[in-house]
């Protein structure tokens, strides 16, 4: 893990400077989406989204947006989902924005063996030491950490705070409302700790590739989400060889599988992915190849060729 990163002090005015979530997704004039509800008979990507559906015994939600054309891919889109673990992308984002009021990035967090959770690799490593903000953040998007997610919720006001960053984005829809691990139960119509499909997206996007950060900020966000290492049979297995991705991942009961995250083409068109999913029993296989199989989907409708 690489301990160089840029410190950024210039803070983005919260209102004005920001794009709204509307204005950045919308496509392009005369640009096609594909949208429709499960079920709707509509052939192309939204059929074979449904077959998956069938094929793993899952529940499906997918946007996807193709940055250059403005195309859409959306399935089950506005439907409630568990964030789990894409959680901590946007936890690490809010410190990058706000860094000079909660946290600086070099910053020394000491911890106690009680933060330390199951899936903390990073965190008990340094368990003597304590670890810079900036280290907590590389190690909850890159090893989705648990005791790095819950020292970043620490430092921006905890699951409220990480609702009200969503909420400057303009998303009104996504909330966290625990700590790791309890936020990963996922149980079918809790609303605690969800987000939809378009709403992360969209939210994702800001944070990436539109102004919600300002330039540094973006640069080290995307450069930590180009750094995980958890998607390899997720987006990593789907995508085209040659595709440059930087994505977080999120797992929970109910088999819930998520990927999340922009990958640019070999023509270097960006592509927001935002994948969601569950089964209904809680004990239920997590099935990383319908994360990979949607991510074919996607790629071959709104990039076909590149």
């Amino acid at each position: 893990m690489t301990n160089a990163y840029p410190l950024p002090r210039r803070r983005l005015f919260k209102a004005g400077l920001a794009l709204t979530t509307a204005a950045v997704v919308a496509p392009a004039a005369g640009a096609p989406v594909a949208s429709a509800a499960p079920g709707a008979g509509t052939a192309g990507p939204h059929t074979e989204l449904s077959d998956l559906e069938q094929r793993y015994g899952a529940r499906l939600g997918v946007y996807a947006h193709n940055v250059r054309t403005g195309r859409v891919v959306a399935y089950r889109s506005g439907e409630r989902f568990a964030m789990c673990s894409t959680f901590k992308a946007f936890a690490a984002a809010a410190v990058l924005r706000d860094h000079g009021d909660c946290a600086p990035l070099d910053k020394v967090i000491h911890y106690p063996p009680s933060d330390i959770l199951p899936n903390s690799p990073r965190t008990e490593e340094h368990l003597a030491t304590g670890m810079r903000v900036g280290d907590l953040c590389a190690a909850a998007i890159q090893y989705s950490d648990n005791a790095a997610g819950n020292l970043l919720l620490r430092q921006i006001g905890g699951p409220a705070g990480l609702t009200r960053f969503f909420g400057s984005l303009g998303d009104r829809v996504s909330r966290l409302d625990r700590w790791e691990t309890d936020l990963n139960t996922a149980i079918p119509g809790d609303l605690r700790d969800t987000t939809t499909p378009e709403a992360v997206g969209r939210s994702f996007e800001l944070l990436t590739l539109g102004r919600a950060l300002d330039g540094a900020g973006r640069e080290q966000l995307v450069a930590w989400l180009k750094g995980n290492t958890t998607s390899a049979e997720r987006f990593g297995a789907g995508l085209p060889r040659g595709w440059v991705l930087g994505d977080k991942t999120g797992t929970g009961d109910f088999a819930t599988a998520n990927d999340i995250g922009v990958a640019w083409t070999t023509r270097g068109t960006p592509i927001v992915l935002a994948v969601l999913s569950t089964k209904a029993t809680k004990d239920a296989p997590v099935d990383e190849a319908l994360i990979a199989d949607t991510a074919r989907i996607l790629a071959r409708t709104l990039a076909p060729g590149e």
